[in-house]
């Protein structure tokens, strides 16, 4: 049942992972492998065990244990198969010890120095020994807390997800010790520390970690060891568990292969998509590109099966419509050059009547700095020309814990793009200072500093007038009539419009990012007739519904999917 629908299961949303889990959950369940009759049960095994603990006791190697209560019913997550017993995490080892934590060098150990372990060495499911800070030279080690080769290591402070998760080393480097946030189990020699490692990472103890982890923040959890050793372990016979570790180890090889395939499928679709996407930008005309459109569409089912690939679509009809391909062009428009002369004329008024004041001229637009050729009735422009007021920048006054009448916006509320009313912050503002901040309908807003990825990344605020501010790390500018906002807006947030905020960025090297207002005057823009700025705009806003269609497709595909992958889980499980 489960090899039948691994396809199923590994395409589902997150599907490795679950498969994975899952396959943990059989194994600990007694479903993976078959019950051998012949195989010497569990309570006997637990009978050797405890003889073994009594003679280390008697040699003075270990302390006796405190004595574990019985585990009651209703403490058993799970019926066992016939042989195994529910014992404690306890019952299975000799002895448990933490590490210490020194001050250390902040950086791993470099040859021939001892180190000691972080949290993240033990984190991922993997022993990762390379995860160390090197000892300092005045610090005496303690080999006492060196790790050894198939110790049995567990983080007992770590994130909600990772706290109590287990490794068992291979092939431990030498001078390599424990931190105090590290338990080492010395578990019997009666028990595969290997099927131990499954039942301390499967759900039913991940749970329980999680409910008897103490700290407030799912940032930082604590477990102590005698909630890790009161930790219920299901336990089969010895052979057994042999025979399940060998099953896992082959099914994790084939989740391995799957997860492989899965990131090779990913790159090798996101190339085919650049690939046959970019013959439509390279198209030069109309008419040509209507033929490479042909070409692509034969492999839409192909090409638009994932979230990225629309993603990428919606770019592509970005940069198509900037580039003058998805409209045709009309001799009678009037030309942008037109357009130009009438917003200078515009901006002289204003400044004549006091209300604005004069710009500083802008250099022209370098060669360099023009992408591509536009069409006939098109001008190349700088940003700062088709604007009447700004860029200026705005304020960031100290948010208030109780609503004011006054409403700050974050920089979440314009990262995607688009404007989200939902992402502000009240603050404590006089109403004059306020005043020349509040936002109009129609408003350009520009982050002038954020991360590479969203430095310069514009929006147009699409609320109601005078109940937002903008903050400091944004500009806001408002743009004449003669231009259509939304073609501005699709200019700047193509491809090509964002290469040129991130070419122009200063303080890229371990600081926020920053464009400054020449910056942001100054990006280029291809400006076409008024008419046909309506006409793109229509169109574009056309085709990105369809693309937001295809979302909700996909969505709902990957839900479906995602349910049926949950329903053959419980199946199985």
């Amino acid at each position: 049942m489960l090899l039948s629908n691994l396809n199923i299961l590994a395409t589902a949303p997150g599907g490795v992972a679950r498969l994975r889990e899952l396959i943990l959950t059989l194994a600990v369940q007694g479903k993976l492998v078959p019950q051998d009759p012949a195989d010497e049960p569990a309570s006997e095994l637990l009978k050797q065990i405890r003889v073994e603990k009594d003679r280390l006791i008697a040699a003075g190697k270990i302390k006796r244990d405190k004595a574990l209560a019985e585990i009651a019913d209703e403490e058993k997550p799970f019926e066992l198969p016939m042989g195994w017993e529910w014992t404690s995490m306890g019952a299975l080892v000799n002895a448990s010890e933490a590490g210490w934590s020194p001050t250390c060098i902040g950086s791993p150990r470099t040859h021939g120095k001892w180190g000691v372990l972080k949290v993240s060495a033990v984190s991922w499911g993997t022993f990762n020994p390379e995860a160390n800070k090197e000892l300092p030279a005045e610090l005496v080690p303690r080999p006492e807390y060196e790790v050894k080769d198939g110790d049995f290591l567990l983080s007992r402070a770590n994130t909600e997800d990772l706290v109590a998760r287990s490794v068992v080393v291979g092939t431990a480097p030498p001078m390599l010790m424990l931190s105090d946030k590290i338990i080492r189990l010395d578990v019997s020699s009666r028990v595969n520390r290997a099927f131990l490692n499954y039942c301390n990472n499967a759900s039913y103890a991940r749970a329980s970690y999680v409910a008897n982890a103490s700290g407030t923040s799912s940032s930082m959890k604590n477990v102590s060891r005698e909630v890790v050793l009161k930790t219920r372990i299901p336990l089969p016979p010895l052979a057994e568990q042999s025979r399940i570790v060998t099953r896992v180890e082959e099914l994790m090889r084939l989740c391995d292969a799957l997860e492989a395939k899965g990131q090779l499928e990913a790159a090798q679709h996101a190339q085919l998509v650049s690939t046959l996407l970019g013959t439509l930008t390279a198209s030069s005309t109309p008419g040509e590109l209507h033929d490479n459109w042909q070409r692509v569409a034969q492999h839409f089912d192909l090409l638009l099966d994932r979230p990225a690939a629309v993603d990428a679509l919606e770019q592509t009809i970005l940069q198509l419509a900037v580039r003058g391909l998805l409209v045709a062009q009309d001799p009678t428009d009037e030309p942008a050059s037109a357009l130009l002369q009438k917003i200078r004329l515009e901006k002289d008024r204003l400044i004549a009547e006091g209300k604005i004041k004069r710009d500083k001229p802008l250099p022209p637009i370098a060669e360099d700095e023009k992408p591509f050729e536009v069409p006939v009735g098109w001008e190349w422009v700088q940003l700062g020309e088709v604007a009447l007021r700004g860029p200026t920048n705005g304020i960031s006054p100290r948010p208030q814990e109780i609503p004011t009448d006054v409403r700050c916006l974050s920089l979440s509320a314009t990262t995607q793009g688009f404007f989200k009313s939902n992402c502000f912050k009240y603050v404590d503002l006089a109403p004059p200072v306020a005043e020349q901040f509040l936002l109009k309908n129609g408003d350009l807003l520009i982050q002038r500093g954020n991360s590479l990825d969203y430095v310069g990344i514009a929006a147009i605020y699409d609320g109601p007038d005078d109940v937002f501010i903008f903050p400091d790390l944004m500009m806001r500018m408002q743009l004449s009539k003669s231009v259509n906002t939304e073609f501005i807006h699709a200019a700047l947030v193509c491809s090509e419009g964002r290469s040129y905020f991130q070419r122009n960025a200063t303080g890229t090297q371990g600081t926020m990012p920053k464009v400054n207002q020449s910056t942001v005057s100054g990006a280029p823009i291809p400006l076409p007739p008024l008419a046909e700025q309506s006409r793109i705009v229509t169109r574009v806003e056309s085709l990105r519904r369809l693309c937001s269609s295809l979302r909700q497709r996909l969505a709902a595909r990957q839900t479906t999917q995602a349910h049926l992958a949950e329903a053959l889980v419980k199946e199985v499980a």
